[in-house]
């Protein structure tokens, strides 16, 4: 059955495709450069469309083995031969070709990429810059990371090929960075130049609403070939710094494997900006932080550059100016990364005093950033605590400070959260709490102060109600659970304590049972017990309900039931091991 359907495409598919391929270079050479087939897409007729849809369907099926699988990719292969530029072209061609060439060996990735390029490979702008074509480049390219030394024979023709590709991007290299499909092929050509393959989506059609994420990345072998070609290529973009996008990937690539060129690139990415003119005794750079496209690439930079580097940037052109960009919709993104990159400078100074500003201006990143620095600097811990209660209004009078922790989780001043102009002494309103992500990411890092005896303090004066809603929302248990598990044992039960009688709610909560599981994992073995003790009596509630049977699993509670010496003993085991490997990390 499988080789009577192997010669039904292969028949099939010789006799319609012989009815497009006039056609198909026709288009492709009005397309390069005559008036009439400019812009105009390469299409496959209807009986084509169907026959490369009936090979899409099938390759998603499974093969008998693994001989039936290569059978039938060389069968299409075959057929796609003389066309495969009109192929790829097409929008439900381009969907099979892309299948193929991830299930075809490389050895035949090469010489379709051969064919692709044309000769001396001057058709490879035409198909990369195609809406369609250019997906099917990328899909060849991505094959290089199945190339072994071992096999450099079989894997010669692309290898060859990727070098033809790149010497047509370079020459090029304009049109390409302008280009929205040639710029996603030039990045993914930086990935493979690297030695880092981008993981290709099993199905080439994206899925509709799908979170954006960042790409997983896998490391092979690169060809000794591909270094100089990256070094070419960069000396090529560096020509073109505008190309912020393109330039963002290759700072990344280097940085992960080539770190030498990536420090090259930096330093002349921040030399040939600041080296432009702008108004007297104003640096550029300030110019270029506050441009939406240019303001991501020095983001990039300043990400990935040494310290040495970083520090100039800020004494020669960022030094007295920090508030001001700060306060900028575009350039504040760049001063987080700023900051989080340099600890050791004095950035952070220049923020201190003007916090209130930056929380009117809405940009929570950098007052979250601007505290996650302090972390490890337990000298500037104590003033930058103090200006947050005086941007919050949460300082003085001192019966403010209970107010602190919803003010933060909020993110709003003392006033607006709880909607009161009452003079100074009044008692506030009390209203239910409100949190937000930033808030949440705040609380975090104030967790990890030395000094967290306000903080405390206002979480120990929340009601019983406030603490449930904060331990079952969905930001709010990660403050929650820093401010538990970060604490000492005498704080911790002083916390569970305040806790007891809502264990049974939390459980029960998709977000409240993990954090009772991450306030299980650090607790001792008395806490562990009481929290068990007040568990236990609800057991047909618990074992019933979708995320509170994990946590009675996870708790051993059926054993702490039945056989609690048994129990103990185990967590006295697991206690043991926690101390240990807690005194290796210290």
């Amino acid at each position: 059955m499988a080789a009577k359907a192997q010669r039904y495409f292969a028949d099939r598919g010789q006799e319609k495709l012989k009815k497009t391929s006039d056609e198909g270079k026709r288009r492709r050479k009005g397309a390069d450069g005559g008036a009439e087939g400019r812009g105009r897409a390469a299409r496959l007729d209807a009986t084509s469309v169907g026959y490369f849809r009936r090979v899409g369907d099938r390759l998603r099926e499974e093969f008998a083995d693994d001989e039936e699988r290569a059978l039938f990719v060389e069968n299409v292969l075959t057929e796609v031969k003389g066309k495969a530029g009109l192929v790829a072209m097409d929008m439900t061609g381009s969907l099979a070709f892309q299948q193929l060439l991830s299930l075809a060996d490389p050895a035949q990735v090469g010489n379709m990429l051969a064919e692709l390029g044309g000769e001396k490979g001057s058709e490879f702008k035409l198909i990369s810059c195609d809406r369609c074509g250019g997906h099917v480049i990328e899909s060849a390219l991505r094959q290089m990371a199945r190339w072994t030394e071992s096999e450099a024979g079989g894997c010669g023709m692309l290898e060859a090929q990727v070098l033809c590709l790149c010497q047509g991007v370079r020459e090029n290299i304009v049109d390409f960075i302008k280009d929205p499909h040639g710029s996603h092929v030039l990045r993914t050509l930086i990935h493979v130049l690297s030695g880092c393959s981008v993981q290709e989506q099993s199905d080439p059609r994206p899925a509709k609403k799908q979170k954006k994420q960042e790409p997983e990345l896998t490391d092979f072998d690169a060809p000794t070939s591909f270094w100089w070609e990256l070094k070419y290529l960069s000396d090529s973009l560096m020509e073109n710094v505008n190309a912020s996008t393109v330039l963002q990937t290759l700072l990344a690539i280097c940085h992960r494997k080539r770190p030498i060129l990536g420090k090259k690139l930096n330093k002349g990415i921040m030399g040939y900006l600041t080296s432009l003119s702008s108004a007297p005794g104003v640096s550029p750079l300030l110019v270029f932080l506050k441009d939406k496209t240019c303001s991501r690439l020095i983001q990039t930079v300043l990400k990935f550059s040494h310290k040495a580097l970083l520090r100039d940037i800020y004494k020669n052109h960022l030094k007295n100016q920090m508030m001001p960009l700060a306060l900028h919709c575009f350039a504040n993104y760049p001063i987080q990364t700023l900051i989080a990159a340099s600890v050791n400078y004095k950035v952070c100074d220049e923020l201190a005093d003007g916090l209130e500003a930056i929380l009117a201006a809405g940009h929570m990143g950098v007052i979250v950033q601007l505290v996650e620095s302090c972390v490890q600097r337990e000298e500037r811990q104590a003033k930058v605590m103090k200006c947050l209660l005086q941007a919050f209004h949460c300082c003085e009078p001192t019966t403010r400070h209970l107010s602190c922790l919803p003010v933060f989780l909020s993110l709003l001043t003392y006033e607006v959260y709880y909607n009161s102009e009452t003079a100074e002494g009044d008692t506030a309103l009390q209203r239910p709490l409100s949190i937000c992500y930033h808030g949440s990411c705040l609380v975090q890092a104030l967790a990890c102060f030395k000094d967290r005896s306000l903080l405390m303090n206002s979480l120990h004066s929340l009601r019983p109600a406030e603490l449930l809603s904060l331990a079952t929302h969905q930001m709010g248990s990660h403050a929650l659970q820093a401010l538990i598990t970060l604490s000492s044992d005498k704080g911790k039960g002083k916390i569970l304590r305040k806790l007891e009688g809502l264990y049974t709610q939390l459980a029960c909560s998709r977000y409240g049972s993990r954090l009772l599981e991450a306030v299980w994992s650090s607790a001792s073995i008395s806490q562990r017990q009481g929290i068990a003790e007040q568990l236990v009596p609800n057991e047909s509630q618990l074992r019933s309900d979708q995320f509170a049977r994990h946590v009675w699993a996870k708790f051993g509670l059926t054993h702490f039931q039945k056989r609690r010496g048994a129990w103990m003993e185990l967590q006295t085991g697991e206690s043991k091991k926690r101390k240990m490997f807690s005194d290796i990390l210290e």
